[in-house]
């Protein structure tokens, strides 16, 4: 049966979307992906991005495929500082000659089981499918990472049937905290990052009051904080360059060499489970 949408359409298939989304043309990522590039600064006030000497990473860059970068943040406010930070990295970024692209979780459903052909979902994991790195922005609440970012997180499967859509990919991890600097949450998405078999850069970045670190205008101000979220978006761009050429070889793990030996591929989690019931009920029979 085919999945349909909320208007009556069918739901589009993540081979479709990530095709879509492969090969979209440059004005239509610009409209639904770039929103940052689109924020204009105060006539006083020049973009301080253009100005930043990233010429060792612009120049590692250089000749190479542009790294893909998909930016998630996890708040859905008017004025949310997770987004206004994402933005900014996201222009860092791009600076940095990466190819940068941002989810905008508005209208993602609540995780759930029957939901995975919804628009937005399909489009997560396209967008997922297409990266080879992420960088991640929540903020804290309640000593923890939103319910709008982890939501995100959980609707990225950690496989899709033998195929593990993360594994291998680089992620660089970041806060924003309405009161004094915590590291609560960049902890746990390092700890999410593993889980999903992804390599956490070094750095990271975490912004203590942000309200107090934005212009008018939705920039943020010169201080140590800025300073350091250019050194983590540098660095996951080069890590990145350094990784990619063997994601692959990275990804080779004896136990998944021997499964595919034994059984010709990998089996879902659901097959090894049913293997090892049937066993149990031959077993109780006897």
């Amino acid at each position: 049966m085919t999945a349909t949408l909320s208007n009556g359409h069918p739901a589009p298939s993540l081979a479709s979307v990530g095709e879509s989304i492969a090969h979209m043309r440059e004005e239509e990522v610009g409209r639904r992906y770039r929103p940052f590039l689109a924020t204009k600064n105060a006539e006083d006030e020049p973009d301080w991005v253009e100005a930043l000497e990233l010429d060792t990473v612009r120049e590692m860059q250089a000749g190479e495929k542009q790294v893909k970068v998909l930016v998630l943040y996890g708040s859905l406010r008017q004025r949310s500082f997770s987004r206004l930070t994402a933005y900014e990295a996201a222009r860092i970024l791009t600076r940095s000659g990466a190819d940068v692209r941002v989810f905008d979780p508005t209208g993602l459903p609540i995780k759930d089981d029957i939901s995975d052909k919804h628009e937005k979902v399909v489009e997560l994991r396209a967008l997922s499918d297409w990266s080879d790195a992420h960088f991640w922005c929540s903020p804290e609440q309640h000593g923890t990472v939103t319910a709008v970012f982890k939501n995100q997180i959980d609707w990225i499967p950690l496989s899709v049937g033998s195929v593990r859509p993360t594994q291998g990919r680089t992620v660089a991890v970041c806060q924003v905290n309405g009161g004094s600097q915590s590291f609560n949450v960049v902890n746990l998405l390092r700890v999410l990052g593993r889980w999903m078999r992804m390599f956490a850069i070094p750095n990271q970045s975490s912004i203590p009051m942000a309200w107090k670190q934005y212009t008018p205008s939705d920039r943020l101000m010169p201080s140590s904080n800025r300073d350091r979220l250019v050194d983590v978006c540098e660095e996951l761009v080069k890590v990145t360059l350094l990784l990619r050429p063997h994601f692959n070889l990275l990804s080779d793990r004896y136990s998944e060499r021997e499964e595919k030996r034994e059984h010709g591929r990998l089996r879902t989690q659901a097959e090894v489970e049913a293997v090892k019931d049937t066993a149990g009920a031959q077993k109780d029979s006897k």
